[in-house]
């Protein structure tokens, strides 16, 4: 890249930890670092809520998925929307009333102290193969900008080189900050990809024109489970198979995906905690649905880049190595195609998308931690930490303890993926569902029911992992052929409600307990 490139980079990455060290000044306590003070406009918050939702899975893995498949993935995001509309109706309404630093203060009001625990480390676990797997794909392109090569060694130097920036300005600002750096990022991502499609439309419409684009796109080739090119229609939207092995289907993304993503909007603290921001219930709602919807265009984008490039690819030399692996099709695309100047627009773009997800996920984090482990801990064995600077001191340091935690996660991430055999976007959600399905099971008993207890939370929990792990293609799949001497897959869009459902009917097994006459449960929440 030349100066030019280098220069906008730099200057945009000096932009960001200014923002985060301007807003420090404005944290007077851990209401304001990791809630915002709970007033945040509506349309800042949907915009990055929408950051968060997008992340490098969408900038990097959704050309990859343009260019190897079509669009029956953005059905995905129709479920999208019915899961938000879900959480907005049913659930906002009562995780606000609960009044809690985060989500899972709830489940300690529900049942009790060590449910809280329980469940909040769940999240962090879970978190740890999420935005560990982002980090790992928004590593990718880091990797070809730098280096020129998706090498392991050269992902793992642009895992470390994201986790650090992404730590420093996200331990400074805290929520406040990162939501206005957040809604900077996304604008940043939409205008990228525009430009992208512009740009490569504009190389080939001197060769082709619309009609000849779409006509190779509907007579175009998509790669098979087996990884296999066979002819298909790249366009096709809607896929009404019946078959639960089939992961953007109609159903999928209707009922499955929809279950999965309310499960996302009320279990994830990394999600929850920007709604939380918003000055009522009402405006949370909102900003969640509207993220959502402008979640779809901006997918879009990104597969319509994928497509593009499969078109001006098909036929020539250039076509063979990605027909083989496209993960670093896009990134491949802005280092060598693209003019000086915007490539440095282009390569900011894709920061922009891979610091405002992995961001998010240390805050949350790191509140989790504090709130909901580290502080009463420290205050049942009498070294409680009181007064605001004293925890804002704590909370800074968790940040910074998460951020290294799950940058170096990342590097594990990067290995599971290629052992997986799923595409960047299938794999970057399909590991959601291991603390998800958990959870979800043991957020419907508390939100619907009056059963649950200890026991049956924590057993909900591990059952959860339990199930989604036995689902997994490598194990689910030659596990049927041995019991019915046929392989069956189950496809990621189905783990989730397939677990819950089994983690929600374990917790509700266990009866309500009773404090007894004379006692009160103590629920610990920070000054």
């Amino acid at each position: 890249m030349s100066i030019i490139d280098w220069f906008i980079i730099i200057a945009f990455l000096i932009g960001l930890t200014s923002i985060g060290f301007f807003f420090s000044r404005k944290n007077k306590n851990m209401e304001d670092y990791f809630l915002g003070g709970r007033s945040m406009p509506t349309w800042m918050v949907a915009l990055a809520a929408t950051g968060t939702s997008i992340s490098a899975g969408t900038f990097v893995g959704s050309p990859e998925l343009g260019f190897n498949s079509n669009l029956t993935y953005l059905m995905l995001c129709v479920g999208a929307i019915f899961g938000g509309l879900m959480v907005a109706a049913f659930v906002l309404p009562k995780l606000y009333k609960a009044n809690t630093i985060t989500i899972y203060g709830y489940i300690g009001d529900r049942f009790d102290e060590k449910s809280k625990r329980s469940t909040s480390a769940m999240f962090l676990l879970g978190q740890l193969f999420t935005s560990g797997s982002r980090l790992f794909i928004a590593a990718i392109a880091v990797s070809v900008i730098l280096y020129g090569s998706i090498d392991f060694q050269f992902i793992m130097y642009s895992i470390l080189i994201l986790g650090i920036i992404s730590t420093i300005y996200t331990m400074a600002g805290g929520i406040k900050g990162l939501i206005y750096i957040d809604t900077i990022q996304i604008l940043l991502v939409i205008g990228t990809g525009i430009v992208a499609l512009v740009l490569i439309y504009l190389t080939m419409s001197d060769t082709i024109s619309w009609s000849d684009i779409f006509a190779s796109l509907q007579n175009g080739q998509v790669k098979n489970a087996a990884g296999e090119w066979v002819n298909e229609n790249k366009l096709r939207i809607f896929d009404t198979s019946t078959s639960m092995d089939v992961p953007y289907s109609l159903m999928g993304a209707l009922i499955g995906c929809t279950i999965f993503k309310f499960a996302q909007f009320s279990t994830d603290h990394e999600f929850v905690q920007r709604q939380l921001t918003c000055k009522s219930v009402k405006n949370a709602g909102v900003s969640l649905v509207y993220s959502q919807i402008l979640s779809l265009p901006i997918v879009l984008i990104f597969m319509g880049v994928g497509l593009l490039l499969f078109v001006k690819y098909q036929g020539t030399d250039d076509l063979g190595g990605f027909a083989a692996d496209a993960r670093d099709i896009f990134p491949q695309y802005i280092c060598n195609h693209i003019p000086t100047g915007l490539r440095g627009l282009m390569v900011i773009g894709i920061l922009a998308a891979a610091l405002s997800s992995f961001n998010s996920a240390i805050n949350a984090m790191a509140s989790s931690f504090v709130s909901d482990i580290y502080l009463p801990l420290r205050k049942e064995y009498g070294k409680n930490v009181s007064g605001d600077s004293e925890q804002m001191s704590s909370s800074k340091k968790m940040v910074v303890l998460m951020g290294m935690v799950l940058t170096s996660f990342a590097i594990f991430t990067a290995v599971l993926q290629q052992k997986s055999g799923l595409n960047l976007v299938d794999f970057a959600t399909g590991v959601m569902c291991f603390s998800y399905a958990g959870m979800l099971g043991v957020f419907m008993c508390a939100l619907f029911t009056k059963r649950g207890n200890t026991l049956s939370v924590n057993a909900a929990l591990i059952v959860g992992i339990l199930v989604v792990l036995i689902l997994q293609p490598y194990i689910f799949g030659p596990m049927t052929e041995y019991l019915f001497g046929t392989r069956m897959t189950i496809a990621w869009p189905w783990w989730c409600p397939i677990g819950s459902a089994i983690s929600f009917a374990i917790c509700v097994m266990g009866k309500k307990e009773t404090v007894p006459a004379g006692e009160t449960q103590q629920i610990v929440t920070p000054a």
